[in-house]
């Protein structure tokens, strides 16, 4: 591994590269906040499916592709003499030294929850203008990542069922409530009732320390091999997956589920 001098001169290195784009490339001269916006979220994405993958090598680049984009946006900040690397890496020191006072203070802690509840407890008294611990949830996250963190948030000053018994009959309450509204064809309040089920599954899911997208995208990964499986048997018998009886696919369903568990 590298000396913490290498590092620095690595760092020293990339920030002279991006003095170099924004002035002599075209491309790069052009780009904006938000030009840049949704190639960020694209970049953030391809290192999620880096990490599911356990593909160290992947993650290694995509983090370089993110850190590029972090050094770009300070240098349009630094641009409108607004801010610039030094203070992004400055702000986030002196935040994380605040909300550790465990380490650089005098609080003591037991476990990890403990750090977690403090945490929220000194974001909230940062103030901001913002009275609610939930309204640090970005806006644009995809539903499912915000329905964690908007429960993490809450379970943290403690509103947080006690047992499994409880998540249990949360989750078979709205359960009922689904089958009540789908046995009425109400499709409207069925939806309703299909979003606070599957709001409690993932309340319970996140108190079980399970991260939800992590595991519905290991079984849509799960599901394609299989299906894909399917498909192949299929077309080695020179048959057409629409001309099957439902049957006949649960048959090579089934042995799909042998080959890839």
């Amino acid at each position: 591994m590298h000396s913490k001098k290498q590092k620095i001169a690595a760092f020293s290195k990339l920030l002279d590269i991006m003095d170099d784009l924004r002035e002599k490339c075209p491309w790069d001269k052009k780009q904006t906040y938000e030009s840049l916006r949704h190639l960020t979220i694209e970049e953030t994405y391809e290192l999620g499916d880096a990490i599911l993958d356990k593909n160290e090598t992947e993650i290694k680049k995509e983090l370089g592709d993110l850190l590029l984009h972090i050094v770009f946006y300070a240098k349009i900040g630094s641009e409108n003499n607004r801010f610039d690397i030094a203070d992004v890496c400055t702000a986030i020191s002196e935040k994380l030294i605040y909300r550790h006072p465990h380490i650089y203070g005098d609080v003591s802690v037991q476990n990890e929850e403990e750090v977690k509840q403090n945490w929220e407890k000194l974001k909230l008294k940062e103030g901001k203008g913002k009275k609610s611990i939930l309204e640090g949830v970005p806006k644009s996250l995809p539903a499912l990542v915000k329905a964690s963190r908007i429960q993490e948030k809450a379970a943290a000053v403690g509103f947080e069922w006690q047992n499994n018994d409880q998540f249990y009959a949360k989750i078979n309450e709205e359960l009922n409530e689904f089958k009540h509204e789908i046995n009425n064809n109400n499709h409207e309040k069925a939806e309703q009732e299909f979003g606070d089920l599957l709001f409690a599954l993932i309340n319970f899911a996140r108190s079980k320390k399970i991260n939800v997208e992590n595991a519905l995208e290991k079984t849509n990964k799960k599901f394609i091999n299989r299906f894909q499986y399917l498909e192949n048997k299929i077309s080695q018998k020179n048959q057409h997956i629409s001309n099957l009886s439902l049957e006949e696919l649960i048959a090579h369903w089934k042995e799909s589920k042998n080959n890839f568990s």
